[in-house]
């Protein structure tokens, strides 16, 4: 037998015990992965002293707090266009400053901002993962809001990084799994 025939069915063994994925089963993914999500952005919030909340690397861009608060109002955006769900929350950009200004109400509303993701996404039906919606005139699926919702927060996320480095902190390490 050639390597390549012995590859080839290696290959065929291995397509043959491969599962096929289900929409529940991307579901389920999608609660692990906000799951951790939500446990190692409070990683994040707890490595960070309420001193530096209001830390900005310049002036012209947000401090740590409005970094995670954004991060949490787009979560709650982005999640509810998904899913169809509605959460109270702060509306206004006086709103959302206001919660920056503390560390405790801060943590509180990104918290609650991955409960209600993780808590909408259990609620949806795998079914309508195809589903148009059309918020601010960005037309595309309900899947796409879903990916879209975990791609902006792991971006914010990860920028507040050099928040925590610029003053001598350490931010937590990654956590892929």
């Amino acid at each position: 037998m050639t390597i390549a025939s012995a590859m080839l069915m290696c290959c065929l063994s291995l397509s043959s015990r491969a599962q096929s994925l289900n929409g529940e089963d991307i579901k389920a993914q999608f609660v692990k992965d906000g799951e951790r999500a939500k446990a190692y952005t409070l990683e994040y919030l707890n490595a960070v002293p309420a001193d530096k909340y209001s830390f900005r690397p310049t002036d012209s861009i947000r401090s740590f707090a409005e970094q995670m608060v954004h991060l949490a109002s787009s979560n709650i955006f982005l999640m509810g266009t998904a899913t169809g769900q509605t959460i109270d929350g702060p509306g206004t950009d006086h709103e959302r400053k206001l919660i920056s200004k503390s560390k405790d109400s801060a943590i509180f509303y990104v918290l609650k901002s991955y409960d209600f993701s993780i808590r909408s996404i259990k609620f949806l039906n795998p079914e309508k993962f195809g589903g148009m919606v059309d918020p601010a005139r960005i037309r595309d699926t309900r899947l796409t809001y879903l990916l879209k919702s975990f791609e902006h927060q792991s971006h914010h996320r990860a920028q507040t990084t050099i928040y925590i480095r610029l003053p001598g902190l350490k931010p937590p390490p990654e956590e892929l799994f």
